[in-house]
Parts: C-alpha cells; structure tokens; sequence
C-alpha cells in the first residue's frame, strides 16, 4: 500500500497505539472497508485507516470472531457499511468518529449498542 507521507503522518498524530491493546510500536496500517486485492486507492481516506498491532490486524483478517468483535467496535466494515461508522478506543473507553482530515472526534456510543 502506498499512502502519502502527508496521510501516513497524519495516521501517525492521530493513532499513536492500537486502539485494542494499547501497543505503540510496529503498528501497521489497517483498512476498516477492505481495498480487496488491487482495489480502489479511492478509498485509502483518512475516514477509512487505522494504525493497529501486527496482532490484532491479521487476526482480524483471520479469524471469523476476532472479526466480528471488530465490526462490532468499527475497526472492521463491511462493503456496504459507511465510513461515518465510529471506532472505539478500549483504552479510553470512548468512541470517535473518524473524519476525512484525519480528526478522531468523540462521539456518544452507536444506538445498536445502547
């Protein structure tokens, strides 16, 4: 994947460790809606990336319930769930909506979890 310097620094301002385990090192770059193999770079947005661990990113890719708990705190989208689906941070135990700019701005949680 080749994002711009200016994305990737942003990904780093904004997501200093991973937001399942709190780890702030060897982070790798997590799409939430798949690109799938060769899609689209349309959507390599801001609004569309997480820096995760190395764990939980391929775990997330690997197992069907690993997965599901991510679909359940937005790490992880299906292709036809919105970008405007917010992520949860367990460390802060907050929720942000992501936006295009590269803003985590919290959020109440969604109303299917309420």
């Amino acid at each position: 994947m080749a994002l711009t310097r200016k994305v990737t620094m942003k990904l780093r301002e904004r997501d200093p460790y991973c937001l399942h385990c709190g780890a702030d090192t060897e982070l790798q770059i997590h799409h939430r809606r798949n690109r799938g193999m060769g899609g689209s770079k349309l959507i390599d947005g801001l609004d569309n990336l997480l820096r995760v661990c190395a764990l939980l990113n391929y775990q997330m890719e690997q197992d069907s319930v690993i997965a599901e708990e991510a679909r359940e705190m937005g790490w992880k989208l299906r292709q036809w769930d919105s970008f405007d689906s917010p992520v949860f941070d367990k460390l802060k135990v907050q929720w942000y909506q992501l936006d295009t700019q590269g803003n985590k701005i919290p959020v109440d949680a969604p109303s299917y979890l309420i």
